[in-house]
């Protein structure tokens, strides 16, 4: 007990002395004007020599010792930097390092905090898909995106270059039901200067049965020549479509059309190329199953 109780005693005599070296204090920024913000390379440090007690010297090495530096008062504003000089730190020297510290220097004279203006920009997201759908089975409509966009803000010179924001792949196997998941986006990296309304969104696709269909379709020949009397086969042609089960016996002949334009004939061709003109809504995938018309031009 008597060994311990002067072990106290000895470490209370140790600081209660005043001790002199040297300490590195980060930089505490305040006030910052909204429209600028300070770039990364702009993380100064300071140098200070002082003299203090033990005590003092204990707690900085306990909690990071820290400068504040006001930008409404304590720095200069240039072009394209923000000027700060060692006179500040001694001005307010009791309210920055507290009582019984004595300041012999401070390093460097002066930091330099380089800005740029703060831009607030809308990009888009984009999502990046490895879906397999179960045999059919399909995408009723397009994916829909919770937000579809974000807000990026940050310095002028790196936020303008942004143009859109990709998400992680979404992966998904043998899907045949609704599709509500939440994705992460693929942020740029060690970009600190930079900040994004989301880092995540929510994907959501509705899944349906799909099946084939065949239609026979009039075809119509356009811009024949008025002086002109034009034949051709077959006058019908079959149109293969894919939709969902639903909405099956919605599709009809009338949704769709095919034409054949004669100003589209090279020299000496003996036949017409039918396209798909008009398609229903309710489908996708439509195609024409006959890939000529044969003709002949009457007397």
């Amino acid at each position: 007990m008597f060994l311990l109780l002067a072990f106290i005693i000895l470490i209370f005599t140790k600081l209660s002395k005043d001790y002199t070296n040297t300490i590195t204090f980060n930089i505490n920024k305040i006030n910052v004007p909204q429209e600028n913000v300070i770039l990364n390379d702009s993380n100064a440090k300071l140098k200070v020599t002082l003299k203090t007690h033990g005590f003092k010297w204990l707690s900085y090495y306990f909690f990071e010792p820290k400068i504040t530096i006001d930008f409404s008062k304590d720095v200069k504003k240039t072009k394209s930097v923000f000027i700060w000089d060692k006179a500040k730190a001694y001005m307010y020297s009791d309210k920055q390092f507290g009582d019984n510290v004595e300041i012999f220097n401070i390093f460097p004279d002066t930091l330099l905090f380089r800005y740029d203006v703060n831009l607030v920009k809308k990009i888009p997201v984009i999502l990046n898909t490895d879906v397999k759908f179960a045999s059919g089975f399909d995408l009723t409509d397009n994916y829909k995106l919770n937000p579809d966009s974000i807000v990026v803000i940050g310095p002028k010179i790196i936020a303008s270059k942004i143009k859109n924001i990709k998400t992680e792949k979404l992966i998904l196997n043998d899907v045949k039901s609704n599709i509500l998941s939440k994705i992460k986006l693929k942020l740029p990296k060690n970009n600190q200067d930079l900040k994004f309304s989301a880092s995540e969104i929510e994907v959501s696709a509705t899944i349906e049965k799909y099946t084939e269909g065949t239609l026979k379709i009039p075809v119509t020949v356009v811009n024949v020549p008025k002086e002109m009397t034009l034949n051709y086969f077959p006058k019908e042609v079959n149109v293969t479509y894919y939709t969902s089960l639903k909405d099956f016996k919605n599709v009809t002949a009338k949704d769709f059309a095919v034409e054949c334009d004669f100003n589209t004939i090279e020299k000496e061709q003996a036949y017409l190329i039918p396209k798909l003109t008009k398609t229903s809504k309710l489908v996708k995938n439509a195609k024409v199953n006959q890939q000529r018309i044969e003709f002949i031009i009457l007397e």
